[in-house]
């Protein structure tokens, strides 16, 4: 290859990010943004590959706590950053960061590695299976109206600037991530990435604006969003521009989407990576007229697989046999007995006949309850062995809530 991986050094950390940026195109980021993303990177984390004295390849992995179903935070492998000079690829260099990564995390006893892909036909390879997606939609709010549920009247709404209404959002946010599986609990620091808000970055828009919604003197949710002003011979048509909205409760919740339906001098409303299953699209009067786009979002890889089901509870007993493929982590492959039901699991190795066959990425695309065993086997990639093992474990696996990753890393 003529390269070779070298463990990332502070002094090094400038190179190391001009690369990532050439990489995903070359467009600077702001002072505010370059700064942050430095303080978060965790160096002693991070890699790069060097051709000499130049850097041509970076990847990095966070730390970060994962909600599973059952509401356990699992720490996680957050992959970021990674990126291959373009005059340096199809040499091996990713393929070699991938390997130094997940032996790495192998070695921190993280059983889990998740990120979001920049083009997804890429991570497969590497054993990473798609665990959540996410609903784009763009809602004509002058033809689609809300039934808005008993209570939301009693809801407060007022404006905050994002800084100083920050530590109240973050206690909402800390609550709802146990609720839901794909949420990440914040570390330091990771709260200021949220009200980022570089000129280049709004695409139009106002600045990040910010309102809660209180009862009771309590802060019970809240939206961030931007305007982008539209005129036409007709009147205003401007666009709201949602980029996060939280609450605790279903009145919150209907009160703070009602208040961005209304914002004057608007027609429409663009909501990006939201949640599949959110209450919102069973208060519309015309769902037609939302425009709804679902693309995948957190990808998934068991680093541990015996760790890693045990961290999770399932909704139904089970008690099954998987014959697990992994060529890229052999330590995974080979037959594993999983027991167990909405209170706990346990997952050992076994020599018992298997139950049902499957690779790696197909436990990571099932593990946090959003895709279903049954629909990768009607897809060729999960074999029954067993008669009644496959609605057994799909089922098992399930969540009742759709897991959802509320923001990119």
């Amino acid at each position: 290859m003529g390269t070779d991986l070298r463990a990332l050094v502070p002094d090094a950390w400038d190179e190391w990010y001009d690369n990532l940026l050439r990489a995903f195109g070359g467009v600077p980021e702001s002072a505010e943004e370059r700064t942050l993303w430095r303080e978060l990177t965790e160096v002693e984390r991070s890699i790069g590959a060097w051709d000499g004295d130049v850097c041509v390849g970076t990847a990095s992995a966070f730390r970060f706590r994962l909600t599973v179903p059952g509401g356990a935070a699992v720490p996680a492998a957050g992959v970021t950053m990674v990126g291959v000079a373009a005059t340096h690829r199809r040499r091996g260099v990713l393929t070699s960061m991938m390997r130094r990564q997940l032996d790495d995390v192998r070695s921190w006893g993280e059983p889990l590695a998740v990120l979001t892909a920049s083009e997804p036909a890429i991570y497969g390879r590497f054993g990473y299976g798609i665990g959540t997606y996410h609903v784009n939609a763009e809602i004509d709010t002058t033809r689609v109206r809300l039934s808005v549920p008993p209570g939301t009247d009693d809801v407060r709404l007022r404006y905050a600037e994002p800084v100083d209404a920050l530590d109240a959002c973050e206690d909402v946010y800390a609550r709802l991530v146990a609720r839901r599986p794909g949420m990440v609990a914040r570390n330091p620091g990771w709260e200021r990435q949220r009200l980022l808000d570089p000129q280049s970055g709004r695409d139009g828009a106002s600045p990040l604006q910010c309102v809660l919604a209180e009862r009771d003197g309590q802060v019970v949710g809240y939206a961030r969003f931007r305007v982008r002003a539209d005129w036409e011979p007709a009147g205003p048509r401007g666009t709201v521009v949602t980029q996060d909205v939280d609450a605790l409760d279903p009145a919150a919740h209907a009160a703070l989407w009602r208040f961005l339906f209304d914002i004057d001098l608007t027609s429409r409303i663009h909501a990006r990576g939201r949640p599949l299953d959110e209450p919102w699209q069973h208060l519309v009067s015309d769902v037609r007229r939302c425009s709804l786009l679902v693309r995948d979002s957190l990808h998934v890889r068991l680093v541990d697989v015996g760790a890693a089901l045990e961290a999770r509870t399932y909704q139904t007993p089970v008690d099954v046999v998987l014959a697990v493929e992994d060529a890229f982590c052999p330590w995974n492959s080979g037959r594993w007995r999983l027991s167990g039901d909405p209170k706990g699991a346990s997952c050992a190795r076994t020599e018992d006949p298997a139950d049902l066959a499957l690779t790696v990425r197909e436990l990571g695309s099932a593990y946090l309850g959003g895709v279903t065993l049954d629909a990768l086997a009607a897809a060729g990639r999960v074999r029954e062995l067993r008669r009644g093992a496959l609605a057994e474990a799909s089922l098992a696996f399930g969540s009742t809530t759709a897991p959802w990753l509320p923001y990119g890393f």
